[in-house]
């Protein structure tokens, strides 16, 4: 039998009962949400900023705390303006429009800085100059939906609304590449058309340096019909078809695998669509570099990398230093990293496969030879990784994040394993969305 949680009675309201209350907002918190107080009881408002009163419209309530929607504001900031896209509303893409790409990091910052501070005991924290990212066209990966009705035998393209797995129909994107932007009516136009366009359930559209990379989901197969009659919509880009999870079929003779490149320092790195790669290509060439800038790799250093993916940072580390070891999760991701690295001409980095979550084996690679460790986890953070680095004892402890709630507890760890906390500065990977990444230099106490 499944077992399936249940909360216990009394916890929260059935959805009929949740009612409409009036809150004034105070401040944001760490995911952009606004946060008052309704009768002592805390209130996490999305769509609310700081200063404004508004009507909200509660999902969630407990004891001591509640969530909830705006949905009317009584008493408008100065910073809301009108979002820009005539999608906002119903798209589940972004959460800010309703504030400037310059005002959204700021208060993002601001929310974020409350979050460590009060999570490690700090009064200040070293903030840096943030890095920043144009507000549109900047994503260069994204799944694109495709919902077929039967009743009404008509497709929808596009994404899915806040909090729901419905697809709403969607023909631009504001933050999407220019590159990807036909994406949508090519679909919209074309599925219609074809024998098995229902087999279709997504689309991952990529953007690899200007050139544009197609993943075609499908539940069944499709005819060389449809296969050709989507190509021909579309001839430029590459279109690949995807049977099964990370199974690839490319349609086009001769289709090279994607890549991209940090022209800064003169590195190309390829990967597969089923490759994790920072989908902000601008953010991405500025967080390697400040990576280098903070770290300052010597040429007689040892540097350790958990969670290196491709080598998107290791490549990078081993043009300065004496050797580079980098740790990865995903076996496949290790061998592209050692393809990389060969890509690259560089034969003083190696990398091996590992649960960095678990008790680290005896190996070579787990000696305290490093001079600097650089860490990039995923959002769940480094729990039970970061008490073994500091067991390495580094000099230096450079920690990439895209989840604040995790970095603030991996810090206090740090923190009490003898390290202070010298830089941090967030990177605005995803403007317009609620969503900060930061990076933060750790130094081992004298």
């Amino acid at each position: 039998m499944v077992k399936i949680y249940q909360a216990a009675k009394g916890s929260r309201d059935k959805p009929q009962q949740l009612k409409q209350i009036e809150v004034q907002i105070e401040r944001l918190d760490h995911e952009a949400q606004g946060i008052g107080f309704d009768q002592q009881r805390i209130v996490f408002v999305s769509g609310a900023l700081p200063g404004e009163r508004v009507k909200v419209q509660l999902t969630e309530q407990k004891d001591k705390s509640a969530k909830g929607k705006v949905v009317k504001v009584l008493q408008a900031s100065a910073l809301r303006q009108a979002a820009p896209c005539k999608h906002f509303a119903e798209c589940g893409g972004c959460q800010l429009q309703y504030l400037s790409a310059e005002h959204q990091l700021d208060l993002k910052q601001q929310g974020v800085d409350q979050l460590i501070r009060h999570q490690t005991g700090l009064t200040a924290l070293p903030w840096q100059t943030p890095l920043k990212s144009a507000g549109e066209g900047y994503r260069r990966k994204a799944r694109i939906g495709v919902w077929f009705d039967k009743k009404t035998q008509q497709f929808t393209v596009g994404f899915r609304k806040a909090n729901d797995k419905v697809i709403t129909s969607i023909d631009q994107c504001l933050v999407l590449s220019p590159a990807l932007a036909s994406v949508f009516s090519v679909l919209q136009q074309q599925l219609p058309k074809l024998q098995q366009g229902s087999a279709i359930t997504h689309i991952e559209a990529l953007d690899a340096d200007g050139q544009v990379y197609l993943i075609v989901r499908h539940i069944r197969p499709l005819p060389d019909s449809d296969q050709q009659a989507l190509i021909k919509a579309w001839p430029e880009a590459l279109w690949i078809g995807e049977a099964e999870p990370e199974l690839y079929q490319y349609w086009q003779v001769g289709t090279a695998e994607p890549c991209y490149q940090l022209p800064a320092l003169g590195l190309k790195l390829m990967f597969s669509a089923a490759d994790f790669i920072q989908v902000n290509q601008s953010m991405n060439q500025q967080m390697v570099q400040q990576a280098l800038d903070w770290l300052n790799p010597q040429p007689q250093d040892q540097v350790l990398e958990l969670y290196s993916g491709i080598g998107n940072f290791s490549l990078a580390l081993a043009q300065r230093a004496k050797w580079v070891h980098g740790l990865e999760g995903v076996t496949t991701m290790v061998q592209r990293a050692e393809s990389n690295a060969e890509l690259n001409s560089l034969t003083n980095l190696s990398f091996s496969q590992a649960d960095l979550h678990l008790p680290w084996p005896k190996a070579d690679w787990n000696k305290p030879k490093y001079q600097k460790v650089l860490l990039d986890p995923a959002r769940a953070g480094a729990v039970g990784a970061v008490e073994q680095i500091a067991a390495l004892s580094p000099a230096q402890i450079l920690y990439v994040s895209c989840n604040p709630l995790t970095f603030a507890r991996d810090a206090k760890v740090l923190l009490a394993c003898g390290y202070q906390l010298d830089k941090i500065s967030v990177m605005d990977m995803f403007p317009q969305t609620s969503h900060l990444e930061l990076m933060a230099l750790f130094q081992r106490r004298k």
